[in-house]
């Protein structure tokens, strides 16, 4: 076969690798399909791959095959997925915006077992270790997130955008990213929109089950550290043995403040020192990681047109991993050491999920009716030992921690379609929990004092100067309402019009109740030896609630008191709504011509205030009230130069506002980044100008290559700050004056077919796709800037920013290298994955300190996947090796000529085994 057969082939068999099904499907025998499940392969298949060989047939062949396209559900997606007067079904390339599109098996392709993980391989995409997406070097707060179209509350504290980790791939059908504002989305796109589209109606009934296990090198049948809990904590849930007793309970409801005299403290100490959420106890062989679910589904038709599916999927995971990270702190300019620290954490992620969808098609009308559940828990055990050089003292900390995430969504969309009119109705509720109770943390202190008779021993005596006792209750509870309603209508076969409304209300109540335990000075040094579950046990206390038993020992006298480090500011109302209209046109001009146009306007209340939670308010001065409106214009541009060729100019006006967290002044800890954040209620809405301009050149099927240069202008965005205080990281969150970003984005994708090497390469595809991003931004500070950051006095913003240094969370450049071996007769592919990303900065360095920066470095993934069979039932196998590389996550500060770590442990090689049954 001629090298212009080859790639002819190659042409139309890329559109399977981008979105499979499109022209192959996989174990037909890679005969191209004519679009309608089960038909028939085309007997002029060969005809039509050497026409477009020979230059007769052309890309327009290809085009108008009628090929499946990925289930996209967006508002007002009719006129923004497909050109008017277009029969092209790529629909990144028939967009009238810059979009990526992955269909399911091109997730699949990836082997990721979350989204979050399957984007990072989209052009400009990346993601942190928290499941959060940077798009174009910017964070998750200027991007947004939304599942069919509709907005998702986050169970994170941090980000009002839901971490993309917690979606297993087994429900989502497309993951659409895209990179140019259009109307018919939120106003809140700085970097992008990422929509996922779950599963509807299933083609035919099956049943597919799933097993996997995976380990890695820091972890798997390794020493890590644990703690009992309770009975259920294996499959993310707590049997009760959590709950608050019924005298703290009791105390929680009542009003009053932990010093009050009718409070009993003996009650509460007697309830809160259960040895099960405070023994810290070493596992000598953890387990490897497992999980196992199903998806089902079935549909039937009746009636002339009419079409009714069900899809069901449900999934349990049990993860864990081993950090031992070192974790510095500096004095000064000259990264002299405050503290030096070493925390080996091991984390036990359980994660459940489930959805339960309903689909319906009657004629051209499209209903879902969608239920997504996911719990995401994480039991966290940790030992930290290192040094205070402040006093040269050397601490050893224990941490125990039950942080539960928990998202539940149910939304209807309907799809009418009536001709030239297109009306698209979305509503639905969601809300998300985080609850983190019995947070406890025991310092105990070693004074390496040769004058002090136990200086070298640790000892945890319940006072701040030698050790302590500490246990927080956090609860987050998120509502959101949403609905919308979009209609687009085609005038003439040139112009197409939509407009639409949408309304979202966010309401959160967020509390978080700290208590520092201690004990007066008469309390025996010696009883602080005691390991934490004896110190807080029942006998103690009562000792120290019974003055005359303390005489008849000999000992004290000395009490137990209990203060609320939170008494300030405990709980916050948190509250968004949102009243939106647009409207855009779709214009083609000329043949090959077409103008997408629209504006929205925007109108949002958002409001913080702190909850009284006791009978006697303090009267707390950390509210928030943000109004304000904005009218948002967005104007792509598509020109056709040739059929291959095409070039897209972008420009638009959006918002990012601040993320509710940032805004509430309440201490919150992160066990992913291993720091701890308060917000600041004087933040102000971040405003966007973006430009774009795109050429992208088609050669064929799927393969084309694009080049893109983008910039952004951003007022007052908002960056993260790190100071230190006694080896604690504490972020805050302050908007500078001004920044701007530009870049530029690569991207290729190419095949080649491998049928003249015969034997096994005969039926073989080799598959490169590539793609990099280059950029660069700045902040631009100048002398008279002022920044406001609660509670200080306004100040310099020179204080907080440096003028000219890069955003946060922008790395200037990112790479990803896809190679793939796939057979077209059949499912077998083996897949090299390589993603690099430069170092970026996560937190500003404050009093003359350094950023902190990450540096994320190069991975090397393998993913092999195998169609087998086994008694008549279809199997698939996959394996797959990650981090061949050995990267490890590096969080530092560096000044030129010294370096200290912040946040960093290695990571290690893991590796997978999948199976996968299909009945």
């Amino acid at each position: 076969m001629s090298t212009g057969k080859r790639l002819a082939g190659l042409l139309l068999f890329t559109t399977a690798l981008s979105f499979p099904g499109y022209a192959y499907a996989q174990g037909t025998g890679g005969a191209p399909n004519t679009g309608a499940e089960g038909s028939s392969p085309d007997d002029n298949a060969d005809e039509v791959l050497t026409d477009t060989a020979q230059g007769t047939a052309q890309t327009q062949q290809v085009d108008e095959l009628e090929e499946e396209q990925p289930d996209v559900s967006i508002p007002g997606g009719g006129s923004t997925i497909v050109v008017t007067g277009r029969r092209r079904t790529d629909p990144e390339r028939s967009s009238t915006q810059v979009v990526s599109v992955l269909s399911a098996k091109s997730i699949a392709r990836t082997g990721e077992g979350d989204i979050a993980g399957a984007l990072s391989r989209v052009t400009g995409l990346s993601t942190a270790g928290n499941g959060l997406v940077y798009v174009r070097g910017l964070g998750d707060r200027y991007s947004l997130a939304l599942l069919n179209g509709l907005p998702l509350p986050s169970p994170q504290p941090l980000s009002r955008v839901v971490p993309l980790d917690i979606f297993p791939t087994s429900v989502i059908a497309s993951s659409l990213v895209q990179k140019t504002y259009s109307a018919n989305f939120p106003g809140e796109f700085g970097g992008g929109v990422i929509n996922l589209t779950t599963k509807a109606i299933p083609d035919e009934s099956f049943l597919e089950l799933s097993v996997s296990g995976s380990g890695d090198e820091q972890t798997t049948f390794s020493t890590g550290y644990t703690y009992y809990g309770s009975q259920y904590d294996w499959f993310g849930f707590d049997d009760g043995s959590r709950d608050p007793g019924p005298e703290l309970q009791e105390f929680l409801d009542s009003g009053a403040r932990i010093g009050d005299q009718d409070v009993d403290t003996k009650g509460i100490l007697l309830e809160l020192g259960n040895p099960n959420r405070i023994l810290l106890q070493k596992n000598e062989w953890l387990p490897i990681n497992w999980s196992a679910g199903f998806t089902a589904g079935t549909s039937f038709d009746f009636g002339d047109t009419g079409r009714f599916g069900v899809i069901a999927t449900a999934s349990l995971s049990n993860k864990w991993r081993n950090r031992r990270i070192i974790s510095q702190s500096a004095v000064d300019a000259d990264l002299n050491l405050d503290s030096d620290f070493v925390e080996f954490v091991t984390d036990n992620r359980i994660l459940a999920n489930g959805l339960l969808g309903f689909g319906l098609e009657l004629g051209d009308h499209q209903f879902r009716f969608t239920n997504v559940f996911i719990r995401d828990t994480l039991k966290r055990a940790s030992l930290e030992l290192g040094t205070d050089f402040q006093n040269d003292d050397t601490d050893l900390i224990q941490n125990t921690a039950w942080f539960e995430r928990q998202l539940l969504d149910t939304q209807f969309v309907g799809e009418l379609e009536f001709g030239d009119l297109s009306v698209d109705l979305r509503g639905g509720y969601a809300q998300t929990q985080r609850e983190a109770p019995f947070d406890w943390e025991f310092t105990y202190t070693r004074t390496n004092n040769p004058n002090d008779p136990l200086g070298n021993v640790f000892v945890n005596t319940l006072d701040p100067q030698r050790g302590g006792a500490v246990v927080s209750f956090s609860d987050l509870t998120e509502d959101l309402y949403y609905g919308g309603i979009d209609l687009s209508y085609l005038v003439t076969d040139w112009l197409s019009a939509t407009v639409g409304y949408a309304y979202t209300d966010t309401e959160r109540l967020s509390t978080r109740r700290e208590f520092d335990i201690r004990a007066s000075t008469g309390f025996p040094d010696v009883f602080g030896g005691f390991r934490p579950d004896n110190l807080l046990g029942d006998a103690l206390i009562e000792l120290g609630f019974d003055p005359a038993a303390q005489r008849a020992g000999g000992l004290g006298p000395f009490e137990y008191n209990i203060f609320e480090t939170t008494q300030s500011d405990p709980a916050f109302a948190a509250t968004l709504k949102i009243h939106a209209g647009y409207g855009k046109l779709n214009i083609t001009a000329a043949p090959g011509l077409t103008l997408d146009a629209g504006v929205r306007y925007e109108d949002a209340v958002q409001t913080v205030n702190p909850v009284e939670v006791f009978a006697n308010p303090l009267g707390s001065t950390s509210s928030t009230l943000i109004a304000n409106d904005y009218f948002l214009p967005a104007g792509t541009l598509t020109y056709e130069i040739t059929p291959d060729l095409q070039a897209r100019i972008s420009a638009s006006a959006t918002i990012a506002r601040p993320q509710f967290r940032e805004l509430i002044f309440q201490t919150y800890f992160d066990p992913e980044t291993n720091r701890q954040f308060n917000g600041n209620p004087r933040l102000v809405d971040s405003e966007l100008i973006n430009y774009e301009a795109r050429l992208e050149y088609y050669l064929g099927g799927g393969d084309r290559i694009s080049l893109a240069g983008f910039y952004k202008d951003i007022e007052n965005p908002i960056e993260v700050f790190s100071s230190f205080s006694d080896n604690d990281q504490i972020s805050g969150f302050a908007n500078a004056p001004a920044a701007t970003l530009y870049g530029a984005e690569l991207e290729t994708q190419v095949t080649w077919d491998l049928y003249d090497w015969g034997g096994f390469w005969e039926t073989k595809q080799f598959l490169v796709v590539a793609n990099y991003t280059y950029t660069q931004s700045e902040l631009k500070v100048g002398p008279d800037d002022i920044a406001q950051v609660f509670p200080f006095a306004d100040q310099p913003a020179t204080n907080f920013f440096r003028d000219g240094v890069a955003l946060t969370g922008q790395s200037d450049h990112l790479v990803n290298l896809q190679l793939g071996l796939e057979d077209q007769e059949e499912l077998q592919q083996f897949t090299v994955l390589f993603s690099y990303a430069s170092e970026r900065v996560t937190s500003r360095g404050t009093s003359s300190l350094p950023d902190i920066v990450e540096d994320p470095g190069l991975r090397l993934d393998l993913v092999y996947r195998q169609g087998l069979e086994a008694f008549g039932i279809p199997l698939e196998l996959k394996l797959e090796a990650r981090n061949l590389t050995g990267r490890d996550h590096l969080e530092f500060q560096d000044n030129g000529t010294t370096r200290i770590d912040i946040n960093t442990y290695e990571v290690g090689r893991s590796f997978g085994v999948g199976l996968s049954a299909e009945f």
